[in-house]
């Protein structure tokens, strides 16, 4: 057997001999040979692939307990890992980068600039929730006033007492001057009390609860609470753009690269939530906060997923672009909804950015 002093392993696996040292304590990588005399070690030539599979995981920072996971697996295997935690690690840059972005905006005062620049905008609006053609009762809420937008899905034996109960708990911003620098902190405390709304009237019960995804207007800036499976879009420009991300255990597959959307589309899990608002805190999780710049001309969706589940994102995009105004709009994409066979509630808001009527 060839065999190498642990200088020259390390030269050709590009790892230092301070960290074999580490890998042997920790049972990551052993030598093939320790001298019972001087303890140096030895390694063969046929480790020097592990040793290089370990030195590239370790360069895009994957922690030692996975990168044993990852060894231990056959390269099929370990590639559809490394993939899963690659796909994490995108995950939490962005939701990073999000968090920097806001914190510069706030810390160089962007937007006191924002509001007086953009004082001369306003929201136009319309929502509407619809039972559908299958389900017995409406358990959808939707919202819509000239601060606050918001949809809320419930589920559950007191689904529909949860959901109206979590967009009622937040109706008090509607008459609110909501500052753009604090707003995210008011949006995060209003969700805590439609938590404890949606626990009163769902007496306790975690099978029951409700989605809740919510903006709110500063006169500049929208500001996006979310939390379950229903969503917000944004139409600009003729472009559509989903600003949500589901919390459904499909996505988080999807997100990790377990499954491929077709995949998805059809999993018997795909409505299974990971965070919502329900009767207990155990599944009461922190919601996405975000604020988003708003343009004259943009147009928002708010929907639960009685509509996405049955209406493509390109029917979406084509029913919002062509309906002149924002009652037509939800008028068309519940339509197109129950003619898809409407086998869950529907509740769509759509708001338009518009000029302050002289």
């Amino acid at each position: 057997m060839d065999m190498l002093t642990i200088g020259a392993f390390a030269k050709a696996c590009r790892l230092s001999p301070k960290a074999l040292r580490l890998y042997d304590e920790l049972d990551l990588l052993r030598p093939a040979r320790v001298d019972p005399d001087t303890g140096y070690r030895y390694y063969a030539a046929a480790q020097l692939e592990r040793a290089r599979l370990v030195a590239w995981l370790r360069r895009v920072g994957m922690p030692l307990a996975g990168i044993r996971h990852v060894c231990s697996l056959d390269p099929g295997a370990a590639a559809v890992e490394i993939r899963a935690y690659w796909a994490r690690v995108e995950a939490e840059t962005a939701a990073r980068r999000d968090l920097a972005a806001f914190l510069v905006d706030h810390l160089t005062e962007e937007s006191r600039r924002d509001t007086t620049v953009n004082s001369t905008l306003e929201l136009r609006y319309c929502a509407h929730s619809d039972r559908g053609r299958v389900r017995p009762v409406n358990q959808d809420t939707a919202y819509a006033g000239a601060r606050l937008l918001a949809v809320a899905d419930g589920f559950g034996p007191a689904g529909a007492p949860a959901s109206s109960a979590a967009v009622e708990a937040l109706r008090f911003l509607d008459t609110r001057e909501t500052p753009a620098g604090g707003v995210l902190n008011l949006l995060e405390d209003a969700v805590r009390g439609a938590a404890r709304a949606v626990r009163d009237a769902a007496d306790g019960t975690e099978e029951a609860g409700t989605t809740l995804t919510a903006l709110l207007w500063t006169g500049s800036r929208l500001a996006l609470v979310h939390i379950g499976d229903s969503r917000a879009y944004l139409l600009r420009d003729g472009g559509l753009f989903r600003i949500t991300h589901d919390h459904t255990v499909v996505q988080s597959m999807l997100d990790e690269g377990r499954l491929t959307p077709e995949e998805a589309a059809s999993h018997p899990q795909r409505m299974l939530l990971l965070k919502a608002l329900t009767g207990t805190e155990s599944t009461t999780s922190a919601p996405g906060l975000r604020l988003h710049d708003a343009h004259l001309g943009d147009r928002y969706l708010l929907c639960s997923d009685g509509l996405p589940t049955v209406v493509g994102d390109d029917t979406i995009r084509r029913l919002l672009t062509t309906a002149p105004a924002p009652d037509e709009a939800v008028h068309t994409l519940v339509t197109a909804a129950n003619e898809a066979g409407g086998p869950d509630n529907i509740a769509c808001v759509v708001a338009d950015v518009v000029e302050k009527a002289a």
